[in-house]
């Protein structure tokens, strides 16, 4: 054993705050086993035993001689004030409904050995380094931090690794920096706000009786935490602020927050039309597409000015009821408000231009699994946005379920631990401490860059909806609510015995909320004087077909851009075998003329750029491409640094960010819409590793991407890359769920294609680019190929690109010559159309009987041009729409019922392909090829 000499004189400086909590933890390991701990602090606990120890103490000069038990009592005291700070929310005071007297004295001292004289003699630096300057002594220390830390507000920071993050984030709370008093004019308009948040919801409860409003009461101080969050937001710089919240306490959110006039939403209640009402500049009413949706789903926008100068947008976006959801697209948007676009490269970002407010309920943020998806985006280089500020709305219930039944933690927000987000629980009946909560989390998120939490734990007055008895299934915590007074009675009577305010002056401000509420009402039509239309009336865009659109690009230009895509520094190693695919690509296609899948994709990539028209693609493994073949992100071999060519166009103008997204579909295809819908000038696409993957971001196709327009007036040009084709490889590597595309295809939803050249997929990008600058821009949906990204038949000419453009339809080349003799006219798309080909490039026989049809774009149906088609054939027969995925998925079910519809009169419409089944496709890859072999073989032969 050492012998201690290296302790004699420690540095005592060395023994205190943080470092001080360090050493003691190790000595409580120590304690049950000494060889547990490094060491050096071995040696230092051995000689804890010792009879006295000299040590250097910064409040003395010279040196004290400190006994073994003074040691012990230093010990178990920093301990004590540990536990304090780590374990003190479990006895804070942020229930509104806790009785505080029936707690026990948390922490007691003799549960550590301690009396007030042993802490009496502790220095304060030892126990609280950041205590105000009237903490004079260890004792006093002790009751200072208890009464921090058990208060209305408390604080969960010890998940937080980040030393310096943890450190600051202690110094706040401790030093007081958090708890200043407000000013009185700060105080009367806090009690001003809660009285119109109270009378709004009062006012609609008497007025439209038994109407589901969702209402914010018992969680009332939300409106003034989001006014706070969004003032001190626009003070720090920021010009755009982007809320996304479900449905509890929107209607008050959007009267106060984003300030939609009273009238307005009234007469969405009185069932009036509205539009008429809105103020037709600088509206802020409803975002209404064509057929609407439901008052407290609907978003706003708000203009924050400062003198008649713009200084910020407020914008709370369009949700549906599906909760959560809006959490990774409210995101996209911030990201895409950061980002500037105009120049090559990746988009240089600045995170102070925007920040995004994300309201959660308190059983929807433990139980969807969208939380933790967009949780997980807060540091990763593509998605992050420089901190979001989140609030769970916590009501201590979800519907009917209550806490107990809705999460195995003790709190909702405990799912933030994993991502070491700090964490404040407040009392939501306690204004101040709400105030103090934004406080520490705006300076947090401007200090740090990253995501905050604010608990706010309020109740709920009604049921889960004004139509709702919750006495039902709650009783007796109903029995509370009702006796409960509200936060405005709370606070204003809390302000009259201060001498803030006196009765009448909380009287005028109520009269004056109820006046302000009964004279917008006035403005409601009467219903029985308004006439509803029967009918929904679409934008003339709908169902008009596309502009013509020019796509080719010069064949000059295509071979610049070729030769710019295989040119990297001279000093930069790409991979030998990369390096040999990319080089044989570029010769094939400057020697030959060819162009393969993916060079037709980086050159559409290369020419939008050159364009003016900035690009972000994600996917699981976008950079490189699921199948190894886009690598448009170059590796040096030799230090890992990354390269892309289109990054360094020549004459580009506008931005390229690629990134590789997390495994997660949900959150990214969900950010990814978002950030379109923001910048809709920007071609944003998301890839799906493998079409099927698509399932677990289903609501947003369902719910935004499909009908956002409709609903809200969302318009989106997202394209959406999803490989597909039975390839013999199993279930989940073959569907893209094409039918469930095409069974939301409405109104001009989206575009659905499945491609069969180069030519065609280049030609689509470029159309979409294009799209993205007109009224007629819809999502695009692509069912991207696998196999068929290296077979020879996608291959395209070079005129195909420079001379061309997309068609809807093409006819196989070889058949169809006799259109008098055809007797059967064969339709199908994608993948299956190259198998037909490549049977047909080996078959002598003569088939002037059939003709074939790839329906390259299936959707908007393209009536017309099949028509005509099938005009020519006046010996036709028959119609067979051949597919290869089963019966009842792939287009099939779709077009079964559109084919009838153009087919001349009495020609049957026929069905070749697999059964119905329960899965996509077989798992034995020698089933798949006999039964794919069976398919074209019964397409390519006439019986008849």
């Amino acid at each position: 054993m050492s012998d201690g000499s290296n302790i004699r004189n420690y540095p005592w400086e060395n023994f205190h705050g943080p470092n001080l909590g360090y050493v003691m933890e190790q000595y409580d390991l120590y304690k049950s086993d000494p060889d547990s701990v490094d060491i050096e602090l071995k040696e230092i606990f051995d000689n804890w035993g010792s009879p006295s120890i000299q040590t250097k103490q910064s409040s003395s000069a010279g040196n004290d001689s400190i006994s073994a038990d003074k040691m012990k009592q230093i010990a178990e005291a920093v301990k004590l004030v540990t536990n304090i700070r780590r374990y003190g929310h479990l006895n804070a005071s942020i229930y509104p409904f806790e009785d505080t007297t029936e707690k026990n004295e948390f922490l007691r001292l003799e549960e550590y050995d301690l009396t007030e004289e042993d802490l009496k003699d502790i220095p304060v630096h030892l126990l609280c380094e950041d205590a105000p300057a009237h903490v004079t002594n260890g004792l006093e220390a002790y009751q200072y931090l208890k009464e921090v830390y058990k208060s209305s507000i408390a604080f969960e920071f010890s998940h937080v690794h980040n030393y310096e993050e943890k450190t600051w984030l202690v110094k706040m709370v401790e030093s007081g920096n958090i708890f200043k008093r407000l000013s009185t004019e700060k105080r009367r308009s806090i009690l001003k706000r809660l009285t119109e948040v109270e009378g709004f919801e009062q006012f609609l409860h008497r007025t439209f009786v038994g109407q589901k409003r969702f209402s914010i009461e018992g969680l009332d101080m939300l409106v003034p935490i989001l006014d706070e969050l969004i003032s001190r937001s626009v003070k720090a710089g920021s010009e755009t602020i982007n809320i996304g919240m479900a449905h509890r306490g929107r209607l008050n959110v959007l009267a106060h927050v984003l300030g939609k006039p009273y009238e307005i939403i009234f007469s969405e209640f009185q069932h009036a039309p509205n539009k008429e009402l809105v103020p037709s500049e600088g509206s802020i009413g409803i975002n209404y597409g064509w057929s609407g949706d439901v008052k407290y789903h609907l978003g706003a926008n708000k203009q924050i000015k400062e003198q008649s100068e713009v200084r910020a947008k407020v914008t709370l976006a369009n949700n549906p009821s599906h909760l959560e959801f809006i959490d990774p697209i409210v995101e996209g948007y911030t990201r895409a408000a950061q980002e500037n676009r105009t120049e090559k490269g990746y988009p240089k970002q600045n995170v102070n231009e925007a920040m995004a407010i994300l309201i959660h309920g308190d059983a929807a943020f433990p139980g969807e699994g969208i939380v933790a998806e967009t949780l997980n985006l807060n540091k990763l280089t593509g998605y992050q946005t420089g901190g979001t500020i989140h609030i769970i709305a916590n009501n201590m219930i979800g519907f009917t379920t209550e806490s107990r039944d809705s999460r195995s933690t003790k709190y909702a927000s405990d799912l933030a631990k994993g991502y070491e987000i700090p964490i404040i629980h407040v009392n939501a009946d306690d204004p101040e401490a709400c105030i103090a909560a934004v406080y520490i989390a705006m300076e947090y998120r401007e200090k740090f860059k990253s995501d905050f939490l604010i608990d706010l734990i309020g109740y709920r007055r009604f049921g889960h909806n004004e139509m709702d008895e919750p006495s039902m299934t709650q009783p007796k915590l109903y029995e509370k609510v009702r006796k409960h007074p509200t936060v405005r009675e709370i606070y204003g009577k809390a302000l009259e015995n201060e001498g803030v305010l006196k009765t009448e002056d909380i009287e005028k401000i109520n009269n004056e909320v109820q006046t302000a509420l009964t004279e917008a009402y006035k403005k409601v039509p009467d219903k029985k004087s308004v006439e509803i239309s029967r009918e929904i009336k679409l934008p003339e865009f709908i169902n008009s077909g596309l502009p013509e659109l020019k796509t080719a690009v010069s064949k000059d230009d295509l071979l610049k851009l070729n030769q710019e895509l295989v040119t990297w520094p001279e000093n930069f190693n790409v991979f030998s075998k990369l390096k040999r695919i990319l080089e044989k690509r570029a010769k094939s296609f400057s020697e030959e003329g060819k162009v393969e899948w993916a060079l037709g994709e980086a050159l559409a990539f290369a020419s939008i750029l050159k364009d003016g028209t900035p690009i972000r693609l994600s996917g699981q493994d976008s950079q490189r491409g699921t199948f190894a073949q886009r690598h448009i992100v170059l590796h040096d071999v030799d230090n890992g640094e990354f390269y892309s060519p289109l990054h360094q166009l020549s004459n580009a103008n506008a931005s390229f960010a690629v990134h590789n997204s997390p495994l997660s579909e949900g959150s990214v295809i969900g950010f990814e819409y978002g950030y379109n819908v923001f910048a809709p000038e920007t071609l944003v696409l998301w890839e799906a590793q493998y079409g099927d993957f698509a399932n677990a971001a289903q609501v947003f196709f369902d719910q935004f991407i499909a009908a956002g327009r409709a609903k809200w007036g969302q318009k989106s040009g997202l394209v959406m890359l999803l490989p597909h084709g039975f390839e013999g490889q199993g279930p989940e590597h073959s569907s893209g769920r094409l039918e469930r595309f095409l069974q939301l295809a409405a109104e001009d939803s989206w575009q659905v294609a499945n491609l069969t050249s180069a030519s065609q997929y280049f030609h689509i990008l470029r159309r979409q680019a294009d799209l993205l600058k007109r009224e007629e821009v819809r999502p695009l949906v692509i069912m991207t190929p696998k196999s068929l990204l290296r077979n020879p038949l996608t291959v395209s000419d070079i005129n195909e690109l420079c001379e061309g453009e997309f068609k809807p339809i093409i006819e196989q080349p070889g058949l169809g010559t006799s259109p008098e003799k055809v007797k059967r006219l064969v339709l199908c798309s994608g993948k299956i159309a190259i198998d037909l080909t490549d049977k047909l490039n080996s078959m002598d026989e003569n088939l002037d009987w059939v003709h074939m049809l790839r329906v390259e774009e299936l959707y908007p149906f393209p009536k017309e041009i099949i028509t005509s088609i099938m005009e020519r054939l006046t010996s036709l027969e028959e119609i067979v729409w051949v597919q290869e995925e089963p019966q009842n998925m792939g287009a099939w079910t779709f077009y079964d019922a559109k084919l009838r519809e153009v087919a001349p009169n009495g020609i049957p419409v026929k069905y070749i392909g697999r059964r119905r089944r329960q899965s996509p496709a077989e798992g034995d890859p020698n089933i798949h090829k006999k039964d794919q072999e069976r398919i074209v073989t019964e397409t390519l032969t006439w019986n008849n």
